[in-house]
C-alpha cells in the first residue's frame, strides 16, 4: 500500500489522480480531515502532519511512501522526525523523496537544495531503500509572475541568461506515480525536466506568441527582486532562498534537460506553450492563492 504525503499541493493532486488511474491502493496523508474529501479516486486517509507522524500501527501498513513537503526553513527537520517515525514503527518501506534539481551536486549551496541534501544524507544512514525525484522548476511556478505580465508586459526576475529546463507538475506525478507502481528503482536518482531549457527571455517570447501580446524580459536587480519579494509576504528565509536560486540559475546551474519523463511513462514531456494555453485564464485574470515562491 502506498502512503502519499503532500497529496493536496500541485504535484502530490496530480499523483492521486495518477494512482488512482492505476487502480493504486493507496492513502493520503492529510493535516485536516476535510481536505480528503476533494481528492482524486475514492482513496484512504491518514490524518497526520509531519511534526505529529501517524502512530507506528498505522505506518507499518504502508510499503511505499511518497515523501513530499513544503520549501520551509523547517523543511529537513520535519522529514527527518517523519523518517524517524517509519524507523520506530519497526518497517522498513520503499521512500520516494522528492528533492529538486541540484540537490546532489554538493557545490550547490541553494538553501532549498540543501534541505534535501540534509535528509537525503540522513536516509543514507538510516539505510531505508530510497528513491530521488529531483525536478526542475515547475512550469507552475510562472503563475508567480502573472501580475507583472498583466499589468507591466514583463517577465522581471534577477536570473540573467540562465536556462531552466521547466517541467509541468502533472508529468512530474506522472513519473512519481510510475516509480510508486513499479519495481526496479530503489537506490536511483530521477533529474524530471520538460523539453527545453529555456531563458526567461524565452519564456517571455514564448508567453508573447501564445498570448498575442508583447512581453519583455528584464533582468532584475537582485535588492529590488528582494524588496519586491518580501513586500509580497515572503520571509526573509525564502526571499533569500529565491535569490540564491536565481544566482544558481544565473551561473548555469539550471541548464539541464533529461529524456526521464519519456523514459519512465513513455510520453513526451509538456512543451511550456502547451501548459501556457492551458493556464491562460490565470495569467489574464487575478487569481487568488497564487504561488509565494518560485520554488
Amino acid at each position: 500500500m502506498i502512503l502519499v504525503t503532500g497529496a493536496t499541493g500541485r504535484v502530490g493532486y496530480h499523483l492521486m489522480e495518477a494512482l488512482a488511474d492505476a487502480r493504486a491502493d493507496v492513502a493520503a496523508m492529510v493535516r485536516v480531515e476535510a481536505r480528503a474529501a476533494d481528492l482524486p479516486g475514492t482513496p484512504q486517509h491518514v490524518v497526520a502532519s509531519f511534526d505529529d507522524p501517524p502512530p507506528a500501527e498505522v505506518l507499518r501498513r504502508f510499503d511505499r511512501v511518497f515523501l513530499l513537503s513544503p520549501a520551509i526553513e523547517e523543511q529537513a527537520e520535519l522529514e527527518t522526525v517523519f523518517i524517524d517515525a517509519l524507523l520506530a514503527a519497526g518497517h522498513g518501506p520503499h521512500v520516494v523523496k522528492m528533492a529538486a534539481d541540484g540537490f546532489a551536486d554538493p557545490g550547490c549551496e541553494v538553501r532549498f537544495m540543501l534541505s534535501h541534501r540534509q535528509v537525503a544524507a540522513h536516509l543514507g544512514a538510516v539505510g531505508l531503500p530510497v528513491t530521488y525525484l529531483a525536478p526542475a522548476l515547475y512550469m507552475e511556478d510562472l503563475l508567480a509572475l502573472a501580475e507583472p505580465i498583466r499589468d507591466q508586459a514583463t517577465v522581471s526576475v534577477p536570473a540573467g541568461h540562465g536556462r531552466v529546463g521547466f517541467v509541468a507538475a502533472s508529468d512530474v506525478a506522472a513519473v512519481a506515480g510510475r516509480v510508486l507502481t513499479s519495481p526496479g528503482h530503489e537506490g536511483a536518482t530521477y533529474v524530471v525536466t520538460g523539453p527545453e531549457a529555456l531563458r526567461f527571455k524565452d519564456v517571455a517570447a514564448r508567453i508573447s506568441a501564445v498570448f498575442a501580446r508583447d512581453v519583455d524580459y528584464a533582468d532584475q536587480p537582485a535588492d529590488q527582486a528582494r524588496a519586491l519579494m518580501v513586500a509580497a509576504g515572503l520571509s526573509p528565509w525564502q526571499a533569500d532562498g529565491n535569490l540564491e536560486l536565481f544566482d544558481w540559475i544565473r551561473q548555469g546551474g539550471a541548464d539541464t534537460v533529461t529524456a526521464t519523463i519519456r523514459e519512465l511513462t513513455g510520453a513526451d514531456a509538456r512543451p511550456v506553450e502547451d501548459w501556457l494555453d492551458d493556464s491562460r485564464a490565470s495569467f489574464l485574470v487575478p487569481v487568488p492563492g497564487l504561488p509565494r515562491s518560485v520554488f
